[in-house]
């Protein structure tokens, strides 16, 4: 039996104050489950952002989406983990993963090093949460027990190992950092590699006690009576696919809203993605959907 819909929006646009709550009430009332914020310089501080979005509404679940194991000190994260989930009232969902802009370490003086080195990174930190925030000694306390949700942004072989040994929630980002970009530029991952790579996660957490919970999350929405034409215009982004290709992308959703809800539903039934996170610029764009397959 498939997993109910949940549904989240990644808030990436830095806002003053009253902005920022007001835009997170408005995804409140579109029916939204989740409240995330990236971790990219130039972006809202994490922390922060979820605490002020806590305040602003009452329902939605509030998670990093997802944070950059190579910026923080696990000590220090884990006093962050605790006091906002104790902030927010037990609604934090932590997200990890290994960061993949060069440049943004290079601004802030951070080591970068090699894949295999951010991946040790990235164990090492979720290793000393579960020690940290497992101890009884630990304070601040956060309020959920026994600990609060992680998901894991995952697509490499080892990264899909230590998602499936170590997180709740294992998300697919449908995207791969080009070879030798430093600034992030990442290429998408077609239907069929996506397969392969779900497939390959759902071997290695074969012996999970319980099942983790899948998400996508989806780089563009588009609403339209014309998919081809809007694929179409997107190819100058994607200039190593067909056209055919494009349109079968997991991270792309284009159609009408009843042709964008058929494709939610036929992806959890081809992969298995019951949680599904859109960026802020198409909040509005997807919310029928959201209300459509509510409780679906």
């Amino acid at each position: 039996m498939s997993r109910p819909f949940r549904f989240g929006v990644n808030l990436v646009e830095p806002s003053p104050a009253a902005e920022w709550r007001a835009k997170c009430r408005r995804a409140e009332a579109l029916g939204y489950d989740v409240l995330l914020v990236p971790d990219h310089l130039g972006m809202p501080a994490p922390f922060p952002a979820l605490i002020a979005a806590a305040e602003a509404t009452e329902r939605p679940r509030l998670g990093t989406s997802v944070l950059n194991a190579g910026f923080w000190n696990p000590a220090l994260l884990a006093r962050e983990v605790a006091t906002t989930d104790a902030l927010t009232g037990g609604r934090l969902e932590l997200g990890l993963g290994t960061g993949y802009v060069r440049a943004e370490h290079d601004a802030a003086g951070l080591p970068w090093g090699s894949p295999g080195e951010r991946v040790d990174r990235l164990l090492r930190t979720v290793e000393e949460l579960d020690r940290l925030l497992g101890s009884d000694d630990f304070r601040p306390r956060p309020v959920q027990e026994p600990r609060v949700p992680v998901l894991i942004g995952a697509n490499g072989d080892r990264m899909l190992r230590l998602t499936a040994e170590h997180a709740d929630i294992a998300s697919f980002t449908g995207r791969y950092l080009v070879p030798g970009s430093t600034s992030g530029q990442l290429a998408p991952i077609s239907a069929e590699r996506m397969d392969e790579r779900v497939a390959t996660y759902r071997e290695l957490a074969r012996g999970r006690k319980e099942e983790a919970e899948l998400n996508l999350l989806v780089h563009w929405v588009i609403v339209t009576d014309d998919r081809e034409a809007a694929v179409h215009g997107l190819m100058d982004r994607i200039p190593d696919l067909t056209l055919e290709q494009a349109m079968e992308l997991p991270i792309l959703l284009v159609g009408t809203e009843e042709e964008i809800a058929a494709q939610v539903l036929a992806q959890r039934e081809r992969y298995g993605f019951s949680y599904l996170t859109v960026l802020e610029p198409f909040m509005e764009a997807f919310a029928p959907v959201v209300t459509a397959l509510r409780g679906r």
